[in-house]
C-alpha cells in the first residue's frame, strides 16, 4: 500500500514495487490529486507495469548509448554509419527525457534537416536509427519507455535506375585495365556487391567443382551463400588460377596488391564508351535483371545476388528502353491478330461458341 504525505503546500506520494520504496510529488495542494495519481501508480504496479516516475527519469542520451552498444556487441558491419546518425541525433536530443521526444519534436528535427538541404535519403537514414533506439529501449528488463513515438518518413526519390547492356559490358571490359576486367566479369554474372568481389580469396574457390563459397558473416546480410560458375566464369577463373601469385591471396588483386579504390580508372573508362555516369553498383541491377531474362526463378536468383528482401530485389529488375519496345511490338502483334480475326469473320466469344457447337454436331454425325 501507498501513502500520501505533505511537504510544504505539496502532496507528495510513497508507493513500493518489489519492495523498493519510489517517492513521487504530486504538484498539487490538491489531496484529490494526490489519492488519483497514487491510485493510478499503483495500477500499473498491479499489472507488472514500471512506474511512470521511473520512466520519465530516462534520457535520450541512455538510448543513444544502448544502441550502439547493440551494434558493438553484434558486430554490425555498419557501425560507422550507426554511430554518424547517432551523433547527428545526439546533437538535437542530447539531455532530453525520452518521453518528450515526440512526434512533434521528431517532424521539427526533420523539418530543420529539410532546411539544411540534406537529402530525404540521409534524413531517413537517421530516423531509421531513432526507431531503432526506442525499438530496443521498449524491449529493455526493465522497459525504458512507455510507449513509442511515431516516426514519419520521407519519400525518397533517389533510386537509380542504371544498367549495362552486354554490348556495352564488351566495350567496357576492352577499356579497362587488365587487371578490372576479370572483377567487371564477375560483377556482370553474378550480381554480387563490390566489397564481396574484391574481398575474395583463393581458399573459398572450389574449381573442381565450379563453386564460389561466401561464409556466414562475409556478406552484408551475415548469411552464406555459394555460387556455381556457369562455363565463362569458370574457365576466367581457371586462367586466373594458373596465373595466380603465390604471394597474394586475393582471387583479383593488382600486381599483388589488394584492389581498393578504382574509380578514377572506372570514371576513364565508362566515359571512353560513352556511358559517363556509370557506377560499379549498376552492375548489381544489370545482373538480377539478365538472371530474370533467362528464365533463373527469382527465388534463385535471390540466392545468387544476396539480396534478402523482395523489395530490394524488385527495385533492381529494372525495365529497360529495349524492353518496353519488345513489349510495344508484341502489344501490335496481338493487335494485328484481333485484326485479322474480325476480317476473317470473328465476332467474338459467342462466334467460338458456334464453332464449337458445329465441330461437335459434325463429329457426331
Amino acid at each position: 500500500m501507498g501513502s500520501i504525505y505533505r511537504r510544504g503546500n505539496t502532496y507528495w506520494l510513497k508507493y513500493y514495487q518489489n519492495g523498493k520504496p519510489f517517492y513521487e510529488s504530486s504538484r498539487s495542494d490538491k489531496l484529490e490529486v494526490a489519492k488519483r495519481l497514487l491510485k493510478f501508480r499503483e495500477g500499473e504496479i498491479s499489472q507488472g507495469k514500471v512506474p511512470g516516475i521511473y520512466l520519465d527519469r530516462v534520457k535520450f542520451d541512455e538510448l543513444k548509448d544502448d544502441y550502439l552498444i547493440d551494434y558493438r556487441i553484434n558486430a554490425k558491419r555498419t557501425i560507422k554509419k550507426a554511430e554518424q546518425c547517432a551523433e547527428r541525433l545526439f546533437k538535437e536530443f542530447e539531455g532530453m527525457r525520452a518521453v518528450d521526444v515526440t512526434t512533434a519534436r521528431i517532424k521539427g528535427y526533420i523539418d530543420k534537416r529539410l532546411k539544411e538541404s540534406v537529402s530525404n535519403a540521409t534524413i531517413n537514414r537517421e530516423l531509421s536509427a531513432l526507431k531503432r533506439m526506442f525499438s530496443l529501449a521498449a524491449k529493455c528488463t526493465p522497459p525504458k519507455v512507455g510507449q513509442l513515438p511515431y516516426v514519419p518518413m520521407l519519400k525518397e526519390n533517389n533510386v537509380r535506375k542504371g544498367f549495362i547492356e552486354y554490348e556495352d559490358f564488351v566495350s567496357l571490359h576492352d577499356t579497362l585495365p587488365e587487371y578490372l576486367q576479370p572483377v567487371l566479369t564477375f560483377a556482370y554474372f553474378t550480381g554480387w556487391r563490390r566489397s564481396e568481389i574484391l574481398s575474395l580469396k583463393w581458399k573459398q574457390i572450389n574449381l573442381r567443382d565450379g563453386i564460389v563459397r561466401l561464409e556466414p558473416g562475409e556478406t552484408k546480410n551475415g548469411e552464406g551463400r555459394t555460387l556455381y560458375m556457369e562455363p565463362e566464369l569458370w574457365n576466367m577463373m581457371q586462367e586466373l588460377y594458373k596465373k595466380r601469385r603465390m604471394d597474394c591471396l586475393f582471387v583479383f588483386h593488382n600486381n599483388g596488391r589488394e584492389i581498393c579504390d578504382f574509380r578514377k580508372s572506372w570514371k576513364k573508362a565508362c566515359t571512353a564508351i560513352g556511358l559517363p555516369g556509370l557506377l560499379f553498383h549498376d552492375l548489381r541491377r544489370s545482373g538480377v535483371r539478365n538472371m530474370i531474362r533467362a528464365g533463373i526463378p527469382e527465388r534463385v536468383a535471390m540466392c545468387i545476388s544476396g539480396h534478402k528482401t523482395r523489395s530490394v530485389f524488385d527495385r533492381y529488375n529494372i525495365v529497360s528502353q529495349e524492353d518496353l519496345k519488345e513489349a510495344a511490338k508484341k502489344r501490335q502483334k496481338f493487335s494485328d491478330i484481333q485484326s485479322g480475326q474480325l476480317q476473317n469473320g470473328y465476332n467474338g466469344p459467342e462466334n467460338e461458341k458456334r464453332v464449337v457447337s458445329i465441330s461437335n454436331t459434325t463429329l457426331n454425325n
